[in-house]
């Protein structure tokens, strides 16, 4: 459905996992937002323990909304709509939000939509970059390439609109950011480990271990880093038999060999996915985008292969709620709306019109 309906800012809210996000958002701009996050909390446990999660989004999630009104300087009765991850993710850290969005609609008399956390990233790219002051702004044209890849996704769309993500490809196991957090623990990195692998790494050298590149010969779209995983562990295991880590150079050099080889792999799968289905544009979005690695690599692959890539802004890579309002308010415009009274979590489930579909000029 597409509509020229009139909209207000629309308010965002995420609480998917251990983040608990709020934000206002008006025509890709945001105007006030607000994280109240819990890795602090989790990371004495090595990971996110999902009790503690929705038990912690309980006690933030309001006072969150509140920070990101106030900031927006938008009183409820200016918004034009509500938005909320209504899937996936922990299921006890949605239902806090998406009962909470429920709850604010009919007290405020707002539209609701629930939105789907993956395909919110991936809409991030439509979000005026921070700091940039221009009413307009460069964005990818649809239909555009994106690769969602974070902690609990790798994935690969083909962006038709907010409404019609079709998959080109997926992970067979492992996502990206769940290896870089597992390869972390391995080596004494605390939670969540992907940035400290990202610094450590700028300070290693490429080559010293020799790890496995995944997915060679394949062209179905594919990513796995359960072998890469596995490799790693081995590597430690037969290195530092009496049961030392690696510390200084030797474990700089391990994490950028092993960022090396993630990196290496997104970009080979990814740039052969986009040039068998024709796409000009690239987004890289989620938590993993802001890899200083992952973007200088794809940056210059990019360049190589003529296409356009679109990072998404580091300060909207993790998850946020400005994603979500973004998401919101272009399915909002287009008409979709969801019943305050029916509107329900979803721990698993596909992006909107997400079906694997064949490379152009197949048969």
């Amino acid at each position: 459905m597409t509509s020229a309906t009139p909209l207000g800012p629309v308010l965002g809210l995420e609480t998917s996992c251990d983040e608990t996000a709020a934000a206002v958002v008006e025509r890709g701009r945001v105007l006030g937002q607000s994280v109240a996050t819990q890795i602090p909390i989790h990371r004495r446990f090595g990971g996110v323990v999902p009790e503690v999660a929705a038990r912690n989004h309980l006690m933030t999630v309001l006072p969150t909304i509140e920070a990101a009104l106030a900031q927006a300087c938008v009183a409820p009765q200016a918004l034009g709509g509500i938005a909320v991850t209504a899937r996936p993710g922990l299921i006890g850290a949605l239902l806090v939000g998406v009962q909470t969005a429920n709850a604010l609609a009919w007290a405020w008399h707002k539209p609701v939509i629930g939105v789907d956390h993956t395909a919110a990233h991936v809409w991030s790219a439509m979000l005026r970059p921070p700091g940039l002051d221009a009413d307009d702004w460069p964005r990818p044209r649809l239909p555009f390439a994106a690769l969602a890849v974070s902690g609990g996704h790798t994935s690969l769309y083909r962006v038709n609109g907010p409404a019609e993500l079709v998959l080109l490809g997926r992970t067979l196991d492992d996502a990206a950011g769940e290896a870089f957090d597992k390869f972390g623990k391995l080596i004494g990195l605390p939670y969540p480990a992907g940035p400290e692998v990202d610094r450590l790494a700028a300070q290693g050298r490429v080559g010293q271990v020799r790890l496995p590149r995944g997915m060679l010969g394949r062209s179905d779209g594919a990513y796995s880093f359960s072998g890469l995983k596995t490799a790693v562990r081995m590597h430690v295991a037969s290195q530092y038999a009496s049961g030392a880590l690696p510390t200084g150079a030797e474990r700089a050099n391990l994490c950028a060999d092993f960022q090396a080889a993630v990196v290496e792999q997104l970009l080979r799968v990814t740039l052969d996915s986009v040039r068998r289905h024709r796409l000009r544009d690239l987004v890289v979005a989620g938590g993993v985008a802001a890899n200083c690695g992952l973007r200088a690599g794809f940056a210059e692959a990019c360049a190589r292969a003529r296409v356009r890539f679109w990072p998404v802004a580091p300060a909207y890579c993790g998850d946020n709620g400005a994603m979500v309002a973004c998401l919101g308010e272009a399915l909002l415009r287009a008409g979709h709306r969801d019943d305050p009274f029916t509107l329900d979590a979803q721990a698993t489930g596909e992006v909107r019109r997400a079906a694997t579909v064949p490379a152009a000029g197949a048969p």
